[in-house]
């Protein structure tokens, strides 16, 4: 598989999980915009066979270069670490994972029993992130361990799957405003945005803003037949800025703006 057929293959998942993704790209396209794609993201569980830096790997094949940078998120029990791509064209990948030793035993032995089977097969292959990664779990399971863990929830239902694609503000040409701009257009074209800590996650003396619009509720598989209505993916809108030596715009993260970003998945955030 190419990293071509991987992001077309992805991008045909995410939309269904995405409803917006397609209505903000025609709303873009409309004013004549050119969509780039900043970054990419998934979710995985550090299980040996399913780490972030073995889906890491997978891009490595396609000429991607890790970036030295490890990036901690204690109150959500993450680390992540992202890929930079050979070809500026092509968007970055952003991993994370939720490290089960700082969750509750209970936690843990759930997620080590439903993601154990997948892990133990090896190392993940490229295919196995453009499908479910293993059996539905039971939404009383989904429900239960969801006050702890909404990112260990949602992992569980949906699998190592793309959780987001990124709009690169620096490559629209029709919102000289920039991301308060781009905010306000997709509020008053309907959309509704991730709110946590502010619209705005992010700032220029940072070299990074971003937003996102808060995951709408699709229809999800559950154990035994049952389908429920759950929070699916996200789209997220990034801004980078030249870093001050010069040397070329920033392409990590900002620990402290992802957190918040994370929350775009979560229920809690529209209460």
């Amino acid at each position: 598989m190419t990293l071509a057929d991987y992001l077309s293959r992805a991008w045909a998942r995410y939309v269904r999980l995405c409803p917006d993704a397609s209505r903000i790209h025609e709303l873009l396209e409309a004013r004549g915009e050119r969509i780039l794609n900043d970054h990419l993201a998934l979710r995985t569980f550090d299980i040996p066979g399913i780490t972030r830096l073995e889906i890491g790997r997978i891009f490595e094949a396609w000429g991607y270069r890790k970036a030295d940078e490890e990036l901690d998120f204690p109150e959500k029990k993450l680390k992540a670490s992202y890929w930079l791509p050979s070809d500026p064209s092509q968007p970055r990948v952003f991993v994370s994972e939720l490290e089960l030793g700082r969750v509750s035993p209970e936690l843990a032995t759930w997620i080590r029993a439903l993601a154990g089977p997948t892990a133990k097969r090896g190392p993940i292959r490229a295919e196995q992130l453009l499908e479910p990664n293993w059996q539905p779990v039971r939404l009383e399971d989904y429900r239960r361990f969801y006050p702890e863990s909404e990112y260990a929830a949602w992992t569980a239902a949906y699998g190592i799957q793309l959780n987001h694609f990124t709009v690169s503000i620096n490559a629209l040409k029709t919102f000289p405003g920039g991301i308060a701009e781009l905010n306000d257009f997709l509020r008053a074209s309907g959309l509704q945005l991730n709110e946590s800590g502010g619209a705005i996650k992010g700032r220029p003396e940072e070299c990074l803003e971003q937003s996102s619009t808060q995951a709408r509720e699709v229809p999800c598989q559950f154990a035994g037949g049952v389908t429920e209505a759950v929070p699916g993916c996200y789209y997220e809108f990034a801004r980078r800025y030249p870093l001050k030596d010069g040397s070329g715009l920033f392409e990590g993260f900002i620990p402290k703006s992802a957190d918040k970003i994370f929350e775009s998945t979560s229920v809690r955030t529209r209460l």
